[in-house]
């Protein structure tokens, strides 16, 4: 009796944690964007994040897609042969990348890359009492250090995905021709002729949600991590694992709702 009624203990201590967990992003989430439509609005700011996370993400972002695109031909052509359905290789390697692999891959590439820079600057800052600084300064930290990333990641995730979708189509290409023996121009016709607005549409609007998720993480970790070397460490491991989680989640959800 002892040991179920520890056993129910732990599993409600768990619980009522996992729900102040989710508590505390959901208000961290609504008062980011309730800062968004207000000034002031630091441009300097978000110009900067932009470029950290979407220029400086393209050599990441680009040779993981070139790659995925020209493995997932070699794949769908050895599975093609078995059905004698090698022709549908440029169909399914374009709504492949560019509804799924191409906003996904972005987004846990730079999951890894910007989500947890983010919570190491901003832990960082933590611990330096920099965050102190702005509030005594009567500047709202939120607003100066979360919403331009936030809005920065939001318009950049997008355009790397858009960048990842050209480049894994064309991976897939240059495997097919070179390797799988694809006509040029029956390759680039069967490519582009299968793609609908649709499909573009809904994978821009995934890569999105993805990068607001990605730098909503990195944020709140940051600004909400433990003082020391090893709490801004355990922040950047958190953002991390809790960006690439919701990324995939949020996928399945939103692959529910565009299909």
């Amino acid at each position: 009796m002892k040991v179920l009624s520890g056993l129910c203990a732990a599993v409600g201590r768990s619980t009522l944690a996992m729900l102040a967990a989710i508590g505390r992003v959901a208000v961290f989430c609504a008062v980011t964007l309730s800062h968004v439509i207000r000034p002031p609005f630091y441009v300097r700011e978000f110009l900067s994040a932009f470029l950290t996370i979407g220029y400086f993400s393209l050599p990441v972002v680009g040779l993981t897609t070139l790659f995925t695109g020209g493995a997932l031909a070699l794949q769908i052509y050895s599975g093609g042969t078995r059905f004698n359905a090698e022709a549908v290789v440029p169909q399914i390697i374009a709504i492949g990348i560019v509804r799924e692999l191409g906003p996904v891959l972005t987004g846990l590439m730079v999951a890894g890359r910007v989500s947890a820079s983010i919570a190491a600057e901003l832990g960082t800052m933590k611990v330096t009492e920099q965050i102190d600084a702005l509030v005594t300064l009567s500047m709202n930290p939120v607003k100066y250090l979360a919403v331009p990333r936030v809005l920065a990641a939001t318009i950049a995730l997008p355009m790397l995905a858009a960048v990842g979708d050209v480049i894994g189509i064309m991976g897939g290409y240059l495997v097919g021709v070179a390797r799988l023996d694809f006509n040029t121009s029956v390759y680039l016709r069967n490519t582009w002729e299968f793609l609908e607005a649709a499909d573009i549409y809904s994978g821009l609007v995934k890569a999105s949600v993805f990068g607001f998720i990605v730098a909503l993480m990195g944020c709140y970790h940051g600004m909400n991590s433990d003082r020391g070397a090893r709490g801004v460490g355990r922040a950047t491991t958190n953002a991390v694992v809790s960006s690439s989680i919701l990324i995939l989640a949020s996928n399945y959800l939103l692959t529910e709702l565009f299909f």
